[in-house]
């Protein structure tokens, strides 16, 4: 089984920055690739991006050039750096661990965290 707690949502003005942490754990975590999601109310789940284990990304146009995926391998740990952040980015984040490929589709993925809250004012 596999545990995935995220952290570090909370509040910002628009054109600010937070920083999300996904620490993953009960298995070992080589190959695996970290999906980031997030969900507005009232929305479906959607694809924020993805780093497979060697570090290649993929982010969905919306986040592209202001949205940061890293992950420390020692660690465990992906984390989710948002620049420049805008009210439409208000939503619960989700990480999300995969076997393989770089899954753009919720389906792809077989652990979920909690999720964190993340909501920007004007």
């Amino acid at each position: 089984q596999v545990q995935l707690v995220e952290s570090g949502g909370g509040l910002v003005q628009a054109g600010g920055s937070l920083r999300l942490s996904c620490a993953a754990s009960g298995r070992s975590f080589s190959g695996i690739v970290m999906g980031w999601f997030r969900q507005a109310p009232g929305k479906e789940r959607e694809f924020v991006g993805v780093i497979n284990w060697s570090g290649s990304t993929l982010y969905a146009d919306a986040v592209k050039g202001r949205f940061t995926i890293s992950r420390d391998k020692a660690k465990n740990t992906v984390y989710l750096q948002m620049n420049s952040l805008k009210r439409e980015d208000t939503a619960v984040y989700y990480c999300a661990a995969s076997r393989t490929g770089l899954p753009r589709d919720a389906v792809g993925y077989d652990y979920w965290g909690q999720g964190t809250q993340v909501t920007v004012s004007s």
